[in-house]
């Protein structure tokens, strides 16, 4: 009788187990970003924050057992970092090193920067100094830009470019090119449309608070002021202010949906390691 020790994970399941656990993190902050942004504009919940990652971070660290969701979180978003990055470096997704590849390349690696840093936000959450940096990243950015030469062009740059990720997230929806993110066939037929739809609507909605974004970003160009820029959060209130609370529940219903693909994606994608 032989007995066969159990091999460990090679490098390749340990990229798949990474995407899939950072996926899931991702969903799970934009379903609560949706979730607590809807009930504070259909006035569900009076407590409730809308914003962005770091706030949502906040929120589950107050919970019950909030460290270990925090850290478990932490693990996750530090996951999809890893992920993004490797996919920019070793490019498993095979973009190549044209032009538009490389550009593919750079965004996922700034993606993976991105999450990187929320992750940092939690960890410093987690040992307790999280709360002294409360200042919007975004606004000293655009200071520090505005304090440079030419420093209302750079700022007007980074606004056109923020809007044109907006409106590719748009476009991505319109022409379902998310649908190539996931095994469509793996699906049980009588959930496959709605599970589809929900992508579609959290891209749109994505894609929306992007070009928000971007157009607070124009504000503080053209003004030579860096409090108009801002995050999320800035966009809800934005949207809250000139559109309503209705406008700003059906966009935080789109961030929900966004959420839930992340999901479908963490079950059904294809994950490239090589």
């Amino acid at each position: 009788m032989t007995i066969t020790t159990p091999k460990a994970p090679s490098q390749d399941q340990w990229i798949e187990g990474a995407a899939r656990a950072g996926l899931i993190a991702k969903g799970v902050v934009y379903s609560l970003i949706g979730i607590l942004t809807a009930t504070t504009a259909f006035e569900l919940g009076r407590n409730a924050d809308k914003g962005s990652r770091t706030e949502i971070l906040n929120w589950i660290e107050k919970q019950p057992f909030g460290q270990i969701l925090l850290g478990l979180t932490a693990l996750g978003l530090l996951c999809y970092a890893i992920w993004r990055c490797i996919e920019a470096i070793k490019d498993t997704n095979k973009k190549g090193n044209s032009a538009k590849g490389l550009g593919k390349r750079a965004a996922y690696l700034a993606s993976g920067l991105a999450y990187g840093a929320s992750t940092f936000y939690a960890v410093r959450l987690l040992i307790g100094s999280g709360s002294s940096g409360n200042g919007d990243s975004r606004q000293t950015l655009v200071q520090k830009l505005l304090e440079q030469p030419y420093g209302q062009w750079l700022v007007g740059l980074l606004a056109v470019g923020t809007m044109a990720v907006g409106v590719y997230q748009i476009y991505y929806a319109l022409s379902e090119k998310y649908r190539k993110k996931i095994r469509e066939s793996k699906l049980r037929r009588e959930i496959q449309g709605t599970l589809i739809h929900t992508g579609k609507a959290g891209y749109i909605a994505r894609g929306i608070v992007w070009l928000i974004i971007g157009y607070l970003f124009l504000k503080a160009a053209i003004q030579s002021d860096p409090s108009e820029a801002g995050g999320s959060d800035s966009a809800f209130s934005f949207v809250e202010n000139e559109y309503g609370t209705v406008i700003l529940g059906i966009i935080a219903l789109g961030l929900l949906c966004y959420g839930v693909f992340m999901f479908v994606r963490a079950r059904y994608q294809p994950i490239q390691t090589r």
